[in-house]
């Protein structure tokens, strides 16, 4: 059984980076078949409807099986050495489900018109999900996307005790990764309702996930985490410092 939860996390893992890499075209609506603006646009209210429905699905995903009340309830009867791997695996089925259903509404509200101000955009796209991608390797890549949890299972070893750290981007920013996938969300040079709809959707889950990941990790690291609050700010450095 040993090996079998470790190919299923190897499995999982590379579903993973081919969903990110997926995620990042779609969004970016370049070389991938569906995109946020792609597809035959229906009555706006229906598209509305069903994109708003999409990101619930996917916040309340992420958030509900991240909680730490929800995985006692999944070891419950799901081995815990595959238990992040689960919520990665439902986390990419989510997402599957959004780009096969969303719907698109291309009514232009911004468009930039010089090829500097593009290129530009552009850049920042590629620089917001490299932050991204950067910030999951800062802590700990392998425990984040569930390689670790059956290493350890797969070698009989014990996990080592995680410690408080912040490393490069943690420095300035209390959650980089989030910071980095905004970026990358809103740099792009024609900005169309649906688009519009995406991030300001995907923003608002942002803020809404780190209100409970914060809780989390204050009763998890103590007075450290709460500490890093007061110095720190939540995504853009300087701003959304606790108060101490």
């Amino acid at each position: 059984m040993r090996l079998v939860r470790a190919l299923y996390a190897v499995a999982t893992y590379f579903l993973f980076f081919a969903t990110f890499v997926y995620l990042i075209a779609f969004v970016g609506g370049v070389f991938v078949p569906k995109t946020v603006d792609s597809g035959v646009a229906g009555p706006m209210g229906v598209a509305v409807a069903v994109d708003l429905v999409l990101i619930a699905l996917f916040g309340v995903q992420h958030s509900v099986m991240a909680r730490p009340g929800f995985k006692r309830w999944l070891t419950g009867f799901l081995h815990p050495a595959i238990e992040r791997s689960t919520y990665v695996l439902m986390t990419l089925v989510v997402l599957w489900i959004m780009f096969a259903f969303w719907q698109p509404i291309p009514n232009v509200i911004w468009a930039v018109d010089t090829e500097t101000a593009t290129l530009a955009l552009w850049a920042l796209f590629l620089v917001g999900w490299t932050i991204a991608f950067i910030s999951t390797w800062l802590l700990n890549h392998f425990e984040l996307f569930g390689l670790q949890q059956v290493w350890l299972d797969f070698t009989g070893k014990e996990p080592v005790e995680q410690k408080f750290r912040q490393p490069l981007f943690y420095k300035v920013s209390r959650h980089p990764l989030y910071l980095g996938m905004l970026i990358g969300i809103w740099a792009i040079p024609v900005m169309t309702a649906g688009h519009l709809l995406f991030a300001a959707g995907m923003t608002i889950y942002v803020l809404i996930a780190i209100r409970y990941e914060e809780r989390d990790l204050v009763a998890f690291l103590g007075e450290q985490y709460a500490e890093y609050r007061t110095k720190v700010g939540m995504l853009l450095p300087g701003i959304g410092k606790a108060k101490g």
